[in-house]
Protein backbone atom coordinates (compact mmCIF):
# COMPACT_ATOMS: atom_id res chain seq x y z
CA UNK A 1 0.00 0.00 0.00
CA UNK A 2 1.00 3.29 -0.41
CA UNK A 3 3.02 4.96 2.38
CA UNK A 4 2.08 8.78 3.31
CA UNK A 5 5.26 10.75 4.32
CA UNK A 6 3.80 11.62 8.09
CA UNK A 7 3.75 7.92 8.69
CA UNK A 8 7.65 7.31 7.70
CA UNK A 9 8.25 9.71 10.09
CA UNK A 10 6.97 8.16 12.69
CA UNK A 11 8.17 4.70 11.88
CA UNK A 12 11.84 6.92 12.23
CA UNK A 13 10.92 8.26 16.03
CA UNK A 14 9.92 4.59 17.12
CA UNK A 15 12.97 2.66 16.16
CA UNK A 16 15.20 5.68 17.21
CA UNK A 17 13.55 5.46 20.78
CA UNK A 18 14.04 1.67 20.72
CA UNK A 19 17.58 2.43 19.80
CA UNK A 20 17.90 4.55 22.55
CA UNK A 21 16.27 2.31 25.65
CA UNK A 22 18.50 -0.65 23.91
CA UNK A 23 21.76 1.70 24.78
CA UNK A 24 20.14 2.07 28.31
CA UNK A 25 19.45 -1.15 29.12
CA UNK A 26 23.14 -2.51 28.15
CA UNK A 27 24.89 0.19 29.69
CA UNK A 28 22.92 -0.34 33.18
CA UNK A 29 24.23 -3.98 32.60
CA UNK A 30 27.62 -3.06 31.95
CA UNK A 31 27.73 -1.08 35.30
CA UNK A 32 26.04 -3.86 37.29
CA UNK A 33 28.51 -6.32 35.69
CA UNK A 34 31.66 -3.43 36.53
CA UNK A 35 30.26 -3.45 40.24
CA UNK A 36 30.05 -6.81 40.94
CA UNK A 37 33.56 -7.11 39.72
CA UNK A 38 34.65 -4.66 41.64
CA UNK A 39 32.97 -6.08 45.05
CA UNK A 40 34.92 -9.02 44.23
CA UNK A 41 38.21 -8.29 43.87
CA UNK A 42 37.88 -6.17 47.31
CA UNK A 43 36.52 -9.06 48.90
CA UNK A 44 39.59 -11.18 47.84
CA UNK A 45 41.83 -8.74 48.83
CA UNK A 46 40.73 -8.14 52.37
CA UNK A 47 41.51 -12.44 52.83
CA UNK A 48 44.91 -11.52 52.69
CA UNK A 49 44.63 -8.99 55.35
CA UNK A 50 45.83 -10.40 59.26
CA UNK A 51 43.29 -9.90 61.20
CA UNK A 52 43.47 -7.26 64.21
CA UNK A 53 44.00 -8.92 67.45
CA UNK A 54 45.32 -7.97 71.01
CA UNK A 55 49.00 -7.84 71.34
CA UNK A 56 50.67 -11.07 72.28
CA UNK A 57 52.13 -10.93 75.88
CA UNK A 58 55.25 -11.94 76.89
CA UNK A 59 55.31 -15.58 78.46
CA UNK A 60 55.60 -15.70 82.03
CA UNK A 61 57.18 -18.61 83.95
CA UNK A 62 55.68 -20.05 87.40
CA UNK A 63 57.69 -19.71 90.69
CA UNK A 64 57.54 -21.79 93.46
CA UNK A 65 56.49 -20.21 96.79
CA UNK A 66 58.04 -23.08 98.93
CA UNK A 67 61.50 -23.94 97.62
CA UNK A 68 63.29 -22.77 94.95
CA UNK A 69 65.95 -25.11 92.74
CA UNK A 70 66.52 -25.41 89.69
CA UNK A 71 64.17 -28.01 88.56
CA UNK A 72 61.10 -26.43 89.61
CA UNK A 73 59.25 -24.07 87.39
CA UNK A 74 61.03 -20.57 87.89
CA UNK A 75 60.83 -17.63 85.99
CA UNK A 76 60.01 -14.32 87.33
CA UNK A 77 59.94 -13.59 91.38
CA UNK A 78 60.42 -10.40 93.16
CA UNK A 79 61.28 -8.15 90.75
CA UNK A 80 63.42 -6.23 92.43
CA UNK A 81 67.26 -5.95 92.45
CA UNK A 82 68.88 -7.84 95.03
CA UNK A 83 70.42 -5.59 97.32
CA UNK A 84 67.11 -3.44 97.32
CA UNK A 85 65.31 -6.26 98.33
CA UNK A 86 67.66 -7.21 100.30
CA UNK A 87 67.47 -10.92 99.25
CA UNK A 88 69.17 -13.55 101.68
CA UNK A 89 71.24 -15.56 98.31
CA UNK A 90 75.18 -14.67 98.83
CA UNK A 91 77.20 -12.76 97.31
CA UNK A 92 79.70 -13.85 94.80
CA UNK A 93 82.64 -12.20 96.87
CA UNK A 94 81.76 -14.16 99.93
CA UNK A 95 81.27 -17.22 97.55
CA UNK A 96 85.05 -16.83 96.89
CA UNK A 97 86.09 -15.95 99.90
CA UNK A 98 84.78 -19.14 101.58
CA UNK A 99 85.69 -21.42 98.94
CA UNK A 100 89.01 -23.28 98.17
CA UNK A 101 89.74 -22.45 94.26
CA UNK A 102 91.21 -24.92 92.13
CA UNK A 103 93.91 -23.98 89.53
CA UNK A 104 93.40 -25.60 85.94
CA UNK A 105 96.22 -24.59 84.17
CA UNK A 106 95.46 -24.19 80.21
CA UNK A 107 95.19 -27.55 78.50
CA UNK A 108 94.48 -29.15 81.30
CA UNK A 109 91.31 -31.07 82.72
CA UNK A 110 89.66 -31.21 86.27
CA UNK A 111 86.57 -33.32 87.08
CA UNK A 112 83.99 -32.52 90.21
CA UNK A 113 81.83 -35.81 91.10
CA UNK A 114 78.58 -35.83 92.86
CA UNK A 115 77.44 -38.87 93.70
CA UNK A 116 74.39 -37.77 96.37
CA UNK A 117 70.91 -37.82 94.46
CA UNK A 118 69.77 -35.26 96.86
CA UNK A 119 72.36 -32.62 94.98
CA UNK A 120 70.07 -31.09 92.00
CA UNK A 121 72.20 -28.15 91.16
CA UNK A 122 75.93 -27.10 91.09
CA UNK A 123 77.21 -23.42 91.35
CA UNK A 124 80.41 -23.20 88.70
CA UNK A 125 82.43 -19.81 89.24
CA UNK A 126 85.51 -19.36 87.07
CA UNK A 127 88.11 -16.03 86.97
CA UNK A 128 91.69 -15.60 86.11
CA UNK A 129 94.17 -13.24 87.49
CA UNK A 130 92.94 -10.06 84.77
CA UNK A 131 93.77 -12.88 81.61
CA UNK A 132 91.45 -14.51 79.02
CA UNK A 133 89.32 -16.89 80.31
CA UNK A 134 88.13 -19.43 77.59
CA UNK A 135 87.06 -22.88 78.98
CA UNK A 136 84.74 -26.22 78.17
CA UNK A 137 82.34 -27.10 80.94
CA UNK A 138 80.14 -30.13 80.87
CA UNK A 139 78.04 -32.09 82.67
CA UNK A 140 78.58 -35.80 82.88
CA UNK A 141 76.10 -38.20 83.56
CA UNK A 142 76.56 -41.74 83.16
CA UNK A 143 78.96 -43.45 80.27
CA UNK A 144 78.93 -41.31 76.97
CA UNK A 145 76.53 -39.24 78.58
CA UNK A 146 76.74 -35.05 78.20
CA UNK A 147 73.44 -33.65 79.18
CA UNK A 148 74.47 -29.95 79.34
CA UNK A 149 77.89 -28.14 78.14
CA UNK A 150 79.29 -25.01 77.46
CA UNK A 151 81.56 -23.42 75.95
CA UNK A 152 82.81 -20.00 78.11
CA UNK A 153 84.78 -16.83 76.85
CA UNK A 154 85.60 -14.05 79.08
CA UNK A 155 88.07 -11.18 77.94
CA UNK A 156 88.95 -10.28 81.44
CA UNK A 157 88.34 -13.06 84.02
CA UNK A 158 88.85 -10.81 87.13
CA UNK A 159 86.85 -8.11 86.08
CA UNK A 160 84.17 -10.01 84.90
CA UNK A 161 84.09 -13.68 86.58
CA UNK A 162 82.04 -16.47 84.94
CA UNK A 163 79.21 -17.61 87.81
CA UNK A 164 76.70 -19.85 86.26
CA UNK A 165 74.05 -22.86 88.22
CA UNK A 166 73.45 -25.90 86.39
CA UNK A 167 71.26 -28.70 87.25
CA UNK A 168 72.11 -31.85 88.28
CA UNK A 169 69.21 -33.67 88.66
CA UNK A 170 69.34 -37.56 89.72
CA UNK A 171 72.38 -38.32 90.24
CA UNK A 172 75.43 -39.18 90.21
CA UNK A 173 76.88 -36.62 87.90
CA UNK A 174 80.18 -35.19 87.17
CA UNK A 175 81.04 -31.59 86.62
CA UNK A 176 84.14 -31.56 83.63
CA UNK A 177 85.86 -27.74 83.39
CA UNK A 178 89.25 -28.09 80.72
CA UNK A 179 90.85 -25.20 80.17
CA UNK A 180 91.40 -24.79 76.45
CA UNK A 181 93.18 -21.37 76.56
CA UNK A 182 97.63 -21.35 76.26
CA UNK A 183 99.67 -22.75 78.85
CA UNK A 184 100.47 -19.02 80.26
CA UNK A 185 96.30 -18.53 81.11
CA UNK A 186 95.26 -20.54 84.34
CA UNK A 187 92.40 -20.29 85.86
CA UNK A 188 90.31 -21.05 89.05
CA UNK A 189 87.21 -22.74 89.47
CA UNK A 190 85.06 -23.49 92.13
CA UNK A 191 82.56 -26.45 91.85
CA UNK A 192 79.92 -26.83 94.62
CA UNK A 193 76.51 -27.45 95.21
CA UNK A 194 73.89 -25.11 95.10
CA UNK A 195 71.85 -24.53 98.23
CA UNK A 196 67.77 -23.10 98.52
CA UNK A 197 69.47 -20.17 98.88
CA UNK A 198 71.40 -20.04 96.71
CA UNK A 199 72.66 -18.48 93.34
CA UNK A 200 69.37 -20.29 91.85
CA UNK A 201 67.01 -18.74 94.10
CA UNK A 202 68.78 -14.74 94.40
CA UNK A 203 68.65 -15.13 90.49
CA UNK A 204 65.06 -16.16 90.57
CA UNK A 205 64.27 -13.41 93.09
CA UNK A 206 64.83 -10.76 90.56
CA UNK A 207 63.26 -12.06 86.89
CA UNK A 208 60.86 -9.36 86.47
CA UNK A 209 59.28 -11.16 83.13
CA UNK A 210 59.91 -13.89 80.69
CA UNK A 211 59.94 -13.83 76.85
CA UNK A 212 59.85 -16.19 74.30
CA UNK A 213 62.58 -16.15 71.88
CA UNK A 214 62.01 -18.54 68.14
CA UNK A 215 64.45 -20.17 66.99
CA UNK A 216 67.24 -18.51 64.79
CA UNK A 217 65.55 -15.05 67.10
CA UNK A 218 67.68 -12.69 69.19
CA UNK A 219 66.94 -10.78 71.56
CA UNK A 220 68.94 -7.26 73.02
CA UNK A 221 68.76 -5.95 76.24
CA UNK A 222 70.77 -2.92 77.08
CA UNK A 223 71.25 -1.50 81.02
CA UNK A 224 71.98 1.25 82.78
CA UNK A 225 75.61 2.05 83.82
CA UNK A 226 74.81 1.58 87.49
CA UNK A 227 73.66 -1.86 87.00
CA UNK A 228 77.01 -3.90 88.73
CA UNK A 229 75.56 -7.46 87.54
CA UNK A 230 72.73 -8.99 85.57
CA UNK A 231 70.89 -12.05 85.75
CA UNK A 232 69.54 -14.30 83.41
CA UNK A 233 67.63 -17.07 83.31
CA UNK A 234 67.60 -19.88 80.31
CA UNK A 235 65.10 -22.38 79.79
CA UNK A 236 62.42 -24.23 77.63
CA UNK A 237 59.24 -26.66 77.50
CA UNK A 238 61.13 -29.85 77.80
CA UNK A 239 62.86 -29.40 74.54
CA UNK A 240 66.63 -29.25 73.95
CA UNK A 241 68.25 -25.84 74.51
CA UNK A 242 70.90 -24.17 72.69
CA UNK A 243 71.25 -20.62 72.80
CA UNK A 244 74.51 -18.46 72.92
CA UNK A 245 74.70 -15.44 75.42
CA UNK A 246 77.12 -12.01 74.32
CA UNK A 247 77.86 -9.17 76.43
CA UNK A 248 78.88 -6.68 74.28
CA UNK A 249 80.46 -2.72 75.38
CA UNK A 250 80.25 -1.43 71.94
CA UNK A 251 80.06 -2.17 68.37
CA UNK A 252 80.69 -5.90 68.40
CA UNK A 253 82.92 -5.74 70.98
CA UNK A 254 82.45 -9.08 72.72
CA UNK A 255 83.52 -8.82 76.69
CA UNK A 256 81.97 -12.42 77.39
CA UNK A 257 80.34 -15.30 75.16
CA UNK A 258 78.37 -18.41 76.29
CA UNK A 259 77.47 -20.99 74.09
CA UNK A 260 75.27 -23.05 75.81
CA UNK A 261 73.65 -26.50 75.00
CA UNK A 262 70.66 -28.67 77.27
CA UNK A 263 69.21 -31.33 76.36
CA UNK A 264 66.49 -30.62 78.44
CA UNK A 265 65.90 -27.00 78.74
CA UNK A 266 62.46 -27.63 81.45
CA UNK A 267 64.32 -30.30 83.34
CA UNK A 268 68.06 -28.30 83.34
CA UNK A 269 67.71 -24.67 82.70
CA UNK A 270 70.41 -22.79 82.81
CA UNK A 271 70.76 -19.68 85.72
CA UNK A 272 73.89 -17.36 85.24
CA UNK A 273 75.01 -14.12 86.47
CA UNK A 274 76.93 -11.75 84.07
CA UNK A 275 79.05 -8.56 85.79
CA UNK A 276 78.91 -5.76 83.91
CA UNK A 277 80.96 -2.68 84.85
CA UNK A 278 81.28 0.30 82.99
CA UNK A 279 78.94 1.95 80.82
CA UNK A 280 77.29 0.42 77.24
CA UNK A 281 76.19 -2.76 78.42
CA UNK A 282 74.51 -5.01 76.07
CA UNK A 283 73.38 -8.54 76.59
CA UNK A 284 72.14 -10.25 73.46
CA UNK A 285 70.76 -13.68 74.16
CA UNK A 286 70.25 -15.80 70.33
CA UNK A 287 68.57 -18.74 70.01
CA UNK A 288 70.67 -21.15 67.65
CA UNK A 289 68.28 -23.82 67.39
CA UNK A 290 65.61 -24.31 64.71
CA UNK A 291 62.51 -22.78 64.99
CA UNK A 292 60.38 -25.18 66.04
CA UNK A 293 62.47 -25.14 69.60
CA UNK A 294 61.71 -21.79 71.03
CA UNK A 295 62.99 -20.88 74.62
CA UNK A 296 62.31 -18.57 77.42
CA UNK A 297 64.08 -15.88 78.37
CA UNK A 298 64.57 -13.61 81.06
CA UNK A 299 67.17 -10.94 81.27
CA UNK A 300 67.37 -8.64 84.56
CA UNK A 301 69.63 -6.55 87.13
CA UNK A 302 71.15 -8.60 89.90
CA UNK A 303 72.89 -5.90 91.67
CA UNK A 304 72.68 -2.20 90.82
CA UNK A 305 74.90 0.64 92.10
CA UNK A 306 77.28 -1.34 94.41
CA UNK A 307 73.95 -2.23 96.69
CA UNK A 308 73.39 1.52 98.25
CA UNK A 309 73.12 3.97 94.88
CA UNK A 310 69.35 2.47 93.68
CA UNK A 311 66.86 5.45 92.92
CA UNK A 312 63.45 4.52 93.97
CA UNK A 313 61.90 6.90 90.89
CA UNK A 314 61.18 4.53 88.52
CA UNK A 315 65.06 4.37 86.97
CA UNK A 316 65.29 1.83 83.43
CA UNK A 317 67.37 -0.84 84.06
CA UNK A 318 66.98 -3.11 81.27
CA UNK A 319 64.53 -2.92 78.14
CA UNK A 320 63.78 -5.69 75.60
CA UNK A 321 63.48 -4.38 71.85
Amino acid sequence: SACFPHDRLNLTTIETQALVDTDLILQSQTMKFASAIALAAISGASAFVAPQGPAASTTQLSMSDVRTSVRDDIGVGGGSPLYRAGGTARDLAEIWDNSSPVIVQGGSLRTWSFANPAIESVQVLLKTEGRPLDADVELWQGPDNTPHKMRVYVEDGALRTFNAVIGTPRGPNTVAIRNIGQLEFPLDAVVRPDRDDGLAAGIASVATRSETIQGGALRTYPFNPTVDSVAIILKTDGRPLNARIELLQGPNNNKQVVELYTEDGLDRPFFAIVETPGSGNVVRVVNTAPVEFPLYASVDAYRVGGGGDWADDGLMIGRAF
